[in-house]
């Protein structure tokens, strides 16, 4: 199984859309037609954040946001409730 760098399918789907010609691309670069045509919903669906890495969500913008902010407010949550068990702790 062949691995590409993200740089390497971003340019490839910039040249498909550039060429328009999509099998003309995929023989030229030596990629599967499906691949190629993978990519291309990938990066219409998920924009700049297409092509994350190994094991890395593809996430939208907004997705990416509220991952975040869960992210804040459990710790927010967590500092929050530490106080209140020391003081059950003690008394």
């Amino acid at each position: 199984k062949r691995e590409y760098t993200t740089e390497f399918k971003q340019k490839a789907v910039e040249l498909s859309y550039a060429r328009g010609n999509a099998a003309e691309v995929c023989r030229e670069l030596g990629l599967n037609p499906s691949v190629l045509g993978r990519w291309r919903r990938e990066a219409k669906k998920y924009g700049e954040n297409s092509f994350p890495g190994k094991g890395n969500p593809k996430l939208t913008d907004e997705q990416r946001e509220i991952a975040e902010l869960k992210k804040k407010l459990r710790d927010v949550e967590i500092e929050r409730d530490i106080p209140r068990k020391a003081i059950a702790i003690f008394s």
